[in-house]
C-alpha cells in the first residue's frame, strides 16, 4: 500500500530531536513491511524541504501558509501515484488537513486521537475543545474520517462522551528498540528514587507532583526525585521546589533525547505522573517495559491499568499521591506485583502488535474504496479489525 502519514512534527532528519518514539516506530515497520510511507509534517523545519527517515520519506511543509503548502505536496505526490490510505494524528492541525484530502481525493482517512484535541481545560489555556472554531475543525475531521483510534480506552471514552465512536489501538513500545528488562528488588536502606519524565508545563501540572513529594518528606521517608523534561515555564516549577524546601531532594535536568531516558528508568523504583491530562503517556508503558511500575493521576494509560498494575490517584490530589508513594515504599512485594503486572499489558501490545491492527485497518478501509463503498463513515465491521485493541 501506499500510505500519507499526517503529523504536526515528531519526525526529525536526526531521527533522534524533536521527534516522537511511537511514531517513529510504526513508520519503521510499515516501511519494512513493504509499504511505500509518506510522511507529511507541518513545521518540522522552518522550510519546506523533503528527507528519508527509517525507509519513509518526510515532506515538511514549514511556516506559513502550512495548511496550503502541506496540502500542495500531499496532492503532488497523489499525482505520482495514488494514495491508498491517509492517516491523520491528532485532529488538528494534522486531521483537518486529512478532511479536506480525503473529499478531494476520494482516499479514506483514518484519524487518531492521541492526545490533547478532546480535552477542555480553560484555567491553563489548554485543549483543542476551548475555541468554538477548534470544536469544529475536530467535528470535521471526525466526520470526515472513515475510522477514529485512540491510544487508551480513556481517550476512548472521552471521544465516545464527545459522540466520536473510536477503537483503541494503543501506541506500543518497540521492543527491539527498548528491550524488556525484569523488575529488580530495591534496597530498602538507599532513599526512594523517583522519576519524572514530561516537559514541565501547566498540563503535566508538576505542583502536584511536588507537593506530594515535600509530604512525603514529612513523613520521614527518604527519597530523590530527577526530573527529566524541557522546561517551558521559565523555571516556575524549579522555584516551587525551592519554596517547599526540596533543594536537597529534587533535581531538575531539563531535556534529554529519547534515547538517554532508558538508564535513569532503570534507576528508578517508581515513575510519576501527575498530568490533568494525557491521551497516554507513552512513558508509562515505557516504564513498564523496563520493570518499574507508576503512581500517578488517573489519566491515559494510568487510568486504564489502575488497580491492577498501576497506581491512580485524582487529578490535582497531592495528598493521595504522596500516601500512594509511602504505601509502595513499604510494601516491596506490592511494588513488584504491580511492577510485574503492568509489564505483561506492556508487552502484550507492543509496537508490532499496533503496525500490525493499523494495517489491518488500512487494508479494509482501502478495500471499501476499491469496491466503490464511500470513504467516509466506518461501521461496526471496519471498526473490528482492531479488535484485541480494547483492553490496554
Amino acid at each position: 500500500m501506499k500510505i500519507a502519514l499526517l503529523t504536526p512534527g515528531g519526525v526529525d532528519r536526526s531521527g533522534t530531536e524533536r521527534v516522537i518514539p511511537h511514531l517513529l516506530w510504526q513508520i519503521e515497520r510499515l516501511a519494512r513491511g513493504g509499504d511505500e510511507v509518506h510522511v507529511f509534517a507541518f513545521n518540522q523545519e522552518p522550510l519546506p524541504g523533503h528527507w528519508p527517515l527509517l525507509g519513509a520519506t518526510v515532506h515538511n511543509a514549514g511556516r506559513k501558509p502550512q495548511l496550503l503548502t502541506l496540502l500542495r505536496l500531499l496532492f503532488a505526490e497523489h499525482r505520482r501515484g495514488s494514495f491508498d490510505i491517509l492517516h491523520a494524528f491528532w485532529a488538528m492541525p494534522s486531521g483537518f488537513a486529512g478532511a479536506i484530502a480525503t473529499h478531494l481525493l476520494r482516499v479514506p482517512l483514518l484519524l487518531t486521537l492521541p492526545g490533547g484535541d478532546l480535552a477542555n481545560h480553560p484555567s491553563i489555556g489548554y485543549g483543542g475543545a476551548i475555541r468554538l472554531r477548534s470544536r469544529l475543525k475536530i467535528r470535521f475531521a471526525a466526520a470526515s474520517a472513515a475510522a477514529v483510534t485512540a491510544p487508551s480506552p480513556a481517550m476512548c471514552d472521552q471521544a465516545s462522551a464527545a459522540g466520536i465512536p473510536a477503537a483503541c489501538i494503543p501506541h506500543g513500545v518497540a521492543l527491539d528498540r527498548w528491550p524488556q528488562r525484569a523488575p529488580t528488588r530495591r534496597d530498602p536502606r538507599a532513599p526512594l528514587k523517583l522519576l519524572h519524565i514530561g516537559s514541565l508545563n501547566l498540563v503535566k501540572d508538576q505542583a502536584t507532583m511536588l507537593r506530594a513529594v515535600a509530604r512525603l518528606r514529612d513523613q520521614g521517608q527518604p527519597f530523590e526525585l530527577d526530573v527529566i523534561g524541557e522546561d517551558t515555564l521559565g523555571g516556575a516549577v524549579q522555584r516551587y521546589a525551592s519554596e517547599l524546601g526540596l533543594a536537597d531532594h529534587v533535581r531538575f535536568h531539563g531535556f534529554m533525547p529519547h534515547a538517554g531516558l532508558r538508564p535513569w528508568i532503570e534507576c528508578a523504583d517508581m515513575l510519576l505522573v501527575s498530568s490533568i491530562h494525557e491521551g497516554g503517556p507513552l512513558v508509562v508503558l515505557e516504564a513498564a517495559i523496563a520493570g518499574v511500575p507508576t503512581i500517578g493521576t488517573s489519566v491515559g494509560h494510568i487510568a486504564d491499568f489502575a488497580p491492577d498494575a498501576a497506581i491512580g490517584v485524582p487529578v490535582g490530589d497531592s495528598d493521595a499521591m504522596a500516601d500512594a508513594i509511602h504505601r509502595l515504599a513499604t510494601d516491596e512485594e506490592e511494588r513488584l506485583r504491580l511492577a510485574h503486572a503492568a509489564q505483561r499489558r506492556a508487552i502484550g501490545k507492543d509496537a508490532d502488535v499496533t503496525s500490525r491492527r493499523f494495517r489491518r485497518l488500512y487494508a479494509a478501509l482501502a478495500a471499501r474504496r476499491h469496491a466503490g463503498i464511500p470513504a467516509r463513515g466506518a461501521d461496526a465491521a471496519i471498526l473490528s479489525q482492531t479488535r484485541g485493541g480494547a483492553n490496554v
